[in-house]
């Protein structure tokens, strides 16, 4: 279970760090979609990362769930698979989503929800390598050349991009999406930014520091030996 709870946590730790790194320059209206109760599983709220934010929403799935999810103030209900209503549309300055299109079969339909309810900014923090998980459906695992063509597709561009690299846990894909590229020059610039290194190699570390991988490379070595001294000893 602690290995299990790991795989999940430091990649969380980590793109909550990215967060860290571009919340503080967003004003104006700021939704976590699908944030459930917006806790970072750090003991913070993600509402507490957008320090200059004037107003902040969150939106789920059911409001059947209201009391569970925790009763928030500002709370959408939103299904991301149908159409967006024409009152939300670019509603927002700032969309941010975590870890919730692997869970959204029609994730080109979620996707483009996401575009359309900002007026300028998009976050989104994806699986590129995770196990399959969550009893409520898990779909996609997507790459960095994907969250680009996604942004693209939805007329907007990709102004900061990375990726966890950690052995033995999964991958995370970190990726913020604008209307107005000029206007953040600053968030190009932030330190890790991968942006110009798309088709960089993603997931590389994880897998040859696998248990999988090194067992395998154990047995292939040892089965080597084995054969060539069976041969010289015929």
């Amino acid at each position: 279970m602690i290995l299990k709870d790991r795989k999940f946590t430091i990649p969380r730790n980590w793109s909550n760090t990215e967060l860290k790194k571009v919340s503080s320059f967003f004003r104006g209206k700021v939704v976590n979609v699908s944030g459930w109760q917006d806790k970072d599983k750090e003991g913070d709220y993600y509402k507490n990362y957008f320090t200059s934010a004037e107003e902040y929403h969150l939106t789920n799935y059911i409001s059947e769930a209201r009391g569970f999810q925790g009763d928030i103030k500002n709370e959408i209900f939103l299904d991301l698979e149908k159409d967006l209503p024409e009152n939300l549309i670019k509603k927002f300055d700032v969309v941010f989503n975590h870890t919730t299109l692997e869970h959204v079969f029609n994730i080109f339909k979620a996707f483009e929800n996401l575009c359309k309810l900002s007026k300028d900014i998009v976050i989104v923090i994806l699986p590129f390598i995770q196990e399959v998980h969550g009893e409520y459906g898990d779909y996609w695992r997507i790459t960095p050349q994907a969250v680009n063509k996604l942004f693209i597709q939805n007329s907007f561009s990709l102004i900061y991009l990375n990726f966890s690299q950690i052995p033995r846990n999964s991958t995370y894909i970190f990726a913020v999406g604008t209307k107005n590229f000029d206007k953040w020059k600053k968030i190009e610039n932030i330190n890790g930014n991968k942006i110009n290194n798309i088709g960089f190699p993603v997931g590389n570390k994880h897998i040859r520091n696998s248990f999988i991988y090194n067992t395998e490379l154990f047995l292939r070595k040892n089965i080597e030996k084995f054969l060539l001294k069976k041969k010289k000893h015929q």
